[in-house]
């Protein structure tokens, strides 16, 4: 069996496996050095929004990645939000009748922060997979004839309604 030589050879980078092998080794690198980085940023992020947020941390399904989120979108003049229902419109978690007929029923705003509603969806599923309780819940609302997509519609607006409580209550607790 031949052995293979896994280095470029920089004196033959006119073939171009050679020159495949020389960046692909390039990219590798970067993508290491990208991946440290990464690493770095998530610990300071990790420990600013443990500072920012604790409550807010500590409830289920809910990660470093998504209270900065939705810190971001809370933003740092909290009081412009009066309400939860402002912030659940903020998160786009609001519901909207969009009934026809004789079906009553409800979707999403479609406008809002979009990247607040990944953060609440996010959690609305980790929740049903990890939480009894939401468990429970989903299966009683499925008896009652909501779809999978009606549900965790309702469970986006319940996680914002607690978010909002929590991350009011955290950003109050800061020093000004």
């Amino acid at each position: 069996m031949k052995h293979r030589r896994r280095c470029p050879l920089l004196d033959r980078l006119t073939d171009p496996t050679q020159a495949a092998k020389l960046a692909l080794r390039s990219v590798a690198r970067r993508i290491l050095a990208l991946n440290r980085e990464i690493k770095e940023i998530d610990l300071r992020l990790d420990t600013l929004v443990q500072e920012a947020a604790p409550r807010t941390i500590a409830l289920c399904g809910v990660g470093t990645q998504h209270a900065a989120q939705l810190l971001v979108a809370l933003g740092q003049n909290y009081d412009r939000i009066r309400s939860e229902a402002a912030f659940a419109h903020l998160c786009a978690a609001a519901p909207i009748p969009a009934s026809s007929g004789l079906s009553q029923r409800h979707r999403l705003s479609y406008h809002g922060n979009r990247q607040a509603n990944r953060a609440l969806h996010l959690i609305a599923v980790v929740r049903l997979r990890y939480s009894e309780r939401t468990r429970t819940y989903a299966k009683r609302r499925r008896s009652e004839g909501l779809s999978n997509r009606e549900i965790i519609r309702c469970l986006k607006r319940y996680i914002a309604r607690q978010l909002y409580r929590e991350l009011r209550a955290d950003l109050a607790a800061l020093p000004a």
